[in-house]
């Protein structure tokens, strides 16, 4: 007979192997897949707003490296970069099952010097020039056209776990009031799709050189225009620069709920209008 030892004993090997399996699966999900990401700052307003929680469609581009996960526990030390765990994937910037994005994609790609994941909007493809003049976007030497359409408008108060506050073309703004920014709708050429980008002030991102993208690399702007880290700088001095084919990770196509608040767990800041909402 049994004793009740080795029943317990039983019993959490049980529970290790489930989660185990479990945790196998899910990596293999997040690998293959889809990857959830939590939208941390304000660089792709109104598109995309702190806060939105989304799966990150990985099969749209084929799989490199970046398509593994980075596992980081600093309570721990752990400390295994995506290059670490797929190194076997890192085919000089080439990808298996590659096809190659759009332009105008929001796209999830891992930062080409310190590996941290970024969302942006695919501008500039291979071979593209992309310069601004006084905030518009020439791509080829052609304007993006461009139609004023209103003010977006939010509350000036802390926005998610860094407790960001946002900027203001109406500053100052006492907390609490309504922040504008002036809304324009910007559409890519050759049919491509139209989406709003905010403005607050002529900067220096506002103006740029003449970029000429390399072959194999991409050129990448967040919406927010006046409030995003993105290729118009280059890695030298802080920015992105050319994200090469190999970082993307995926594109970004829905929206799956959005939390207002410190957490996604706060359920009652949850904002209504964002479930299951389509990225344009």
């Amino acid at each position: 007979m049994a004793s009740n030892d080795d029943s317990q004993g039983g019993a959490v090997l049980e529970t290790i192997k489930t989660v185990v399996y479990a945790l196998l699966i899910a990596g293999v999900f997040r690998t293959l897949f889809f990857q959830p990401f939590w939208i941390p700052s304000g660089s792709m307003k109104e598109t995309l707003l702190i806060g939105d929680f989304l799966f990150v469609n990985k099969m749209a581009y084929g799989y490199s490296y970046a398509s593994c996960p980075s596992i980081r526990i600093g309570l721990i030390g752990l400390d295994l970069d995506a290059k670490t765990l797929c190194g076997f994937l890192d085919r000089d910037n080439g990808r298996v099952f590659g096809r190659e994005p759009e332009r105008g994609d929001v796209v999830v790609f891992r930062h080409p010097v310190t590996g941290r994941d970024f969302i942006k909007r695919l501008i500039g493809m291979p071979g593209d020039t992309v310069q601004v003049i006084d905030s518009v976007v020439y791509i080829n030497g052609e304007a993006l056209p461009r139609v004023p359409d209103g003010n977006f408008t939010e509350i000036k108060a802390p926005q998610g776990p860094q407790e960001a506050m946002p900027r203001c073309a109406n500053a100052p703004v006492g907390q609490g009031g309504n922040c504008e920014k002036p809304r324009e709708i910007e559409t890519m050429p050759n049919g491509g799709p139209s989406y709003a980008v905010l403005n607050i002030r002529n900067e220096r991102g506002d103006n740029t050189r003449v970029f000429t993208v390399p072959d194999g690399q991409y050129f990448f702007m967040g919406d927010n225009r006046d409030n995003s880290t993105d290729s118009r700088v280059p890695q030298i001095a802080g920015g992105v620069g050319f994200v090469p084919y190999e970082n993307l990770v995926g594109r970004a196509d829905r929206i799956m709920f959005s939390s207002a608040g410190r957490s996604m767990l706060y359920v009652w800041t949850w904002r209504g209008d964002r479930f299951f909402k389509r990225i344009e």
